[in-house]
């Protein structure tokens, strides 16, 4: 990517996020998959072509297709009367463009080897080539404006065989919107007409990419992006308020764009239409106060907006991340179970240590008991079979606060329980 765009910084112990200039843009007990890979590419050679290609209608120009139901989707379960929850962790990635350094194809990869499913959110002028830039029209700025760079063609025709092999591994493609607007002109002084807009182009990027691109030799992407879309995520974090009204009338499920919440279970807002699903603020170590649970504000913690820092201390900066993350793993791991959503983007910062470190995370906690690596999708389709008040219940537990009495006890019975204690 050309430019880095903002990012939204959180320091967790003020309680507030702001936004801040960067200089450039369920096997594991119960996870993802439920069924054995014979649809998907492997990551190593990255071609969508490969997989076996189920029928499909094609809609439009043929850059999209109805395929049927998505390949490795677990169905959901109640809970039973005492059955402890799951420990949902959810990695999802903003952009999800693939560049040189192919870490679209490593995390696809990494996933298949822990049978995990994630969420791509992806930015729709990644598909949009720069000599067609005027195709887009951003909200409250000049026809073919943004704050992060277009693709180049080949990498363009890459980021499309990823998503048509990660949407056959089970994978859920979001949208992180178009040209990544923040700060005093972005995306928090857009109304809901312009979120309507930004979405529409985004859907209409992907929905006619053969169009805009030219290319003949790629196969039609195997989702209808129409019933595929249901959340997002805004640059920088941005503008959520302007956006709900939008998605809500959309009819999408949730929405991934507060600045930073609670390690608590998910509940619903905007008039109950839509799953609030944050990043989260969890442990820092070394510090008094808790981060975004996010690569970038990580990093902005240790080497400010400078993504080039200090060489020396790449590996401290790596181990910190990691236990970083894994602290609020263990935290909601040990107590009241709420799902860890965890947001990243595919870059290089430092070295690339946050990729490594996001890496050892999901290695460490795939193999837990109880543990199962999601995408949203799959968190709200689980969320939405659960008994409303089997909900409140889990809704009512703090961060790591345990159920009094234990789970058998605090979830045997429908009805209301007693008060909760801290973990120990």
């Amino acid at each position: 990517m050309d430019a880095l765009p903002r990012r939204t910084v959180l320091a967790a112990g003020a309680a507030t996020a702001a936004a801040l200039a960067a200089g450039c843009a369920a096997k594991s007990g119960g996870g993802g998959r439920t069924d054995p890979d014979t649809s998907a590419t492997g990551a190593g050679d990255a071609s969508a072509s490969a997989a076996p290609k189920p029928p499909a209608t094609l809609i439009g120009d043929g850059s999209t297709s109805d395929t049927g139901p998505q390949p490795h989707q677990p169905k959901p379960e109640p809970l039973a009367l005492g059955q402890r929850p799951p420990q949902f962790v959810v990695f999802s990635w903003d952009g999800a463009g693939e560049l040189d350094n192919r870490l679209f194809t490593r995390f696809r990869q990494l996933a298949k080897d822990h049978d995990a499913a994630m969420t791509f959110f992806l930015s729709g002028i990644y598909l949009v080539p720069e000599s067609k830039k005027s195709l887009y029209h951003p909200p409250q700025h000049p026809v073919g404006a943004s704050d992060i760079g277009y693709l180049s063609d080949a990498h363009i025709r890459d980021t499309l065989e990823q998503l048509h092999a990660a949407w056959l591994e089970g994978h859920e493609i979001g949208t992180h919107f178009n040209g990544h607007f923040c700060g005093p002109n972005g995306g928090g002084r857009w109304s809901p007409e312009d979120w309507d807009s930004e979405i529409e182009q985004a859907m209409s990027f992907v929905m006619n990419w053969k169009t805009n691109t030219g290319y003949t030799d790629l196969p039609a992407l195997p989702f209808d992006y129409r019933r595929e879309l249901i959340g997002g995520r805004t640059p920088c974090l941005e503008g959520q308020r302007g956006l709900l009204p939008t998605a809500a009338k959309r009819g999408w499920k949730y929405d991934s764009s507060g600045p930073g919440g609670l390690q608590v279970w998910p509940q619903k807002f905007q008039g109950g239409a839509l799953w609030d699903m944050p990043l989260q603020s969890i442990p820092f170590p070394g510090h008094s106060f808790q981060v975004l649970s996010m690569d970038y504000n990580i990093m902005y913690n240790q080497s400010g907006s400078n993504t080039h820092g200090d060489a020396s201390r790449h590996a401290a900066w790596q181990v910190q991340a990691r236990d970083s993350y894994l602290a609020g793993f263990e935290r909601a791991y040990t107590s009241n179970r709420a799902p860890l959503i965890i947001g990243n983007h595919f870059e290089e910062w430092n070295g690339g240590i946050y990729m490594n470190a996001v890496e050892e995370v999901l290695k460490a906690v795939a193999g837990k008991p109880e543990v199962r690596l999601v995408s949203f999708r799959q968190l709200v389709e689980w969320l939405e079979v659960q008994d409303p008040a089997v909900l409140r219940k889990l809704q009512a537990l703090g961060p790591g606060v345990s159920p009094a009495g234990g789970w058998e006890a605090y979830l045997g019975s429908p009805e209301p329980s007693a008060a909760v204690s801290p973990a120990a």
